[in-house]
């Protein structure tokens, strides 16, 4: 697979990872390896980051859109991220509350269809 279709399943930036991942296709089983049995670099990019959009979003509790609402930035570092759970920001609790409604309401739906597809 391409370096970043890898990186996306690993959740990480790819800017950040090294030259060789960057310059490499991927195999299943070496995606697998990674997952395993973490090298330091990957590691150490889960933990501090840069991290990409989607688990900056998954962090601090809102969606993907949410942060481009807000014109937060699509990259972030974990202390960044814990920075602005500390400092919670206006945009931050509006966002956290929307992306909770909207969970709430997709949760209802699907509970709704199963209620349907049981009486079936």
């Amino acid at each position: 697979m391409k370096p970043a279709t890898a990186a996306k399943k690993l959740g990480i930036y790819l800017p950040a990872t090294p030259q060789d991942f960057r310059d490499s296709e991927i195999s299943r089983e070496e995606l697998a390896t990674l997952l395993e049995s973490q090298p330091e670099w990957l590691a150490q990019l889960r933990r501090e980051g840069p991290h990409p959009r989607q688990v900056v979003a998954q962090k601090l509790g809102v969606s993907t859109s949410g942060l481009a609402r807000a014109g937060a930035p699509d990259v972030m570092t974990t202390a960044e991220i814990k920075s602005l759970l500390v400092e919670m920001p206006q945009w931050l609790v509006a966002e956290r509350s929307v992306h909770a409604a909207v969970n709430e309401e997709n949760a209802r739906i699907k509970s709704e269809r199963a209620t349907k597809a049981a009486g079936k």
